[in-house]
């Protein structure tokens, strides 16, 4: 397989898009500027049409179409940002669209589906990956002969995704030192890293995955696309267990680095993009901007572009994303801890082991009433992450019998 996409492919994806795709701000970030002592610009693919740059590939492809190919209608299948995309595509177009998404899928993002869709598209939702419901909606393909538009191993996807370059260089007023690009199937690493590489070729281009789902590092390493056993699936838009075949081809020829930034790190990103510049991101959305600290010392003084690919975030993951976060940071500890069955032996950790700024957040017990001992699950918030070690001396000197549960992720899961 030889591809690699021009400046005359993507400019023609370009003139594709004009009027029913926007032309996102590139702003420069006055917080992540000063934290990093560099000058960092978020292009806001969030304030894309459907929040997100799936779009642009998602059109690009369909306008690509002949009748023919979408008289009987086209199937997708995506983790939500792409449906999106391809629902927005069909309503304009007045194609039928068939979009599989996993059943994890936020609801946020299968409602957003059915808003941008309404009557042109029909879900289905099946297994709880991307990767097993692509493989439905590619056998779905197989049986009724209709047209598959892949979220990103396709020229015309990748094209599509890269036509968000034409608008950073038109948009950076200085030369680009470092750009960093989420990868989840690799679509957009390929297609705007072709672009810059092509028109700045000095700029530094790093992928950024997320560690539980490192698709593209595998196949860097292997010399060829693999398929990854497990996956963490929190980074839901970038969750893929297996990179494409025409975007690991290309990304191989552009990348200058790829890096993996883990699902707690995202999750403190998102909140940080929110308290301080109000922006609102979901986990993949983050992943650029996450990787920034594993460059702090490279960037600093540089000229640093962010993609913030998308803003489809649930509301009612906010929680979950706290925790990982807190976790993240050492502010968040999970204990097994052995209280005497005796009154007042809460009271006494209490007293004993807590600090002044410590808090539980956390607490399950069932007496034992038969036990001179009782095992509670205890959870500690803590406002610094130097008051651990404190914590654990205290508990130590006041001879409280615990079990730590945050390196122990098997029965952390079961208990937590």
């Amino acid at each position: 397989m030889s591809y690699f996409p021009t400046i005359h492919d993507i400019t023609q994806a370009r003139l594709a898009l004009n009027g029913d795709v926007a032309a996102t701000p590139l702003q420069q970030n006055e917080p992540l500027s000063e934290l990093f002592g560099a000058n960092v610009f978020l292009k806001r693919e969030d304030l894309q049409r459907v929040r997100s740059y799936k779009i642009r590939g998602a059109l690009n492809k369909i306008k690509s179409l002949t009748p023919e190919e979408t008289k009987t209608g086209i199937v997708c299948a995506s983790a939500g940002n792409h449906a999106q995309g391809v629902a927005f595509s069909c309503n304009k177009l007045q194609i039928h669209g068939t979009i599989y998404m996993p059943t994890t899928t936020p609801r946020q993002k299968i409602e957003q589906v059915r808003m941008f869709g309404r009557e042109w598209v029909d879900i289905v939702l099946a297994g709880d990956t991307f990767d097993a419901a692509n493989a439905e909606a590619e056998r779905f393909c197989a049986e009724t002969g209709r047209m598959f538009i892949h979220p990103f191993d396709d020229p015309k996807i990748i094209e599509g995704q890269a036509t968000m370059g034409i608008e950073i260089m038109q948009d950076c007023r200085t030369g680009i030192d470092f750009m960093f690009i989420p990868i989840g199937g690799g679509g957009l690493a390929a297609g705007l890293g072709a672009y810059i590489k092509q028109v700045s070729p000095e700029t530094r281009i790093i992928g950024v995955e997320p560690a539980g789902a490192q698709n593209m590092i595998a196949a860097f390493e292997a010399g060829e696309v693999v398929e990854l056993a497990h996956i963490d699936k929190f980074v839901d838009g970038a969750s893929v267990k297996r990179a494409g075949a025409y975007t690991f081809e290309v990304c191989r020829r552009v990348l200058d680095d790829i890096v993996a930034v883990p699902e707690g790190a995202v999750c403190t990103t998102i909140l940080d993009l929110y308290n301080r510049s109000a922006i609102v991101v979901e986990p993949a959305g983050a992943l650029s901007v996450a990787a920034l600290e594993q460059y702090a010392d490279e960037i600093r003084g540089k000229n640093v572009v962010c993609i913030v690919s998308g803003s489809n975030n649930d509301i009612t993951r906010m929680e979950e994303i706290r925790e990982r976060s807190l976790l993240h940071e050492g502010l968040k500890h999970y204990f097994i801890i052995r209280f005497s069955q005796r009154a007042g032996a809460l009271l006494s950790f209490v007293r004993d082991a807590l600090g002044p700024d410590d808090d539980i957040t956390y607490f399950s017990y069932s007496k034992k009433n038969s036990r001179e001992q009782g095992p509670a699950v205890v959870g500690i918030e803590l406002r610094r992450r130097e008051d651990f070690e404190p914590l654990l001396e205290r508990m130590a000197r006041h001879g409280i019998v615990y079990e730590y549960l945050n390196d122990q992720p098997d029965l952390f899961s079961f208990l937590i």
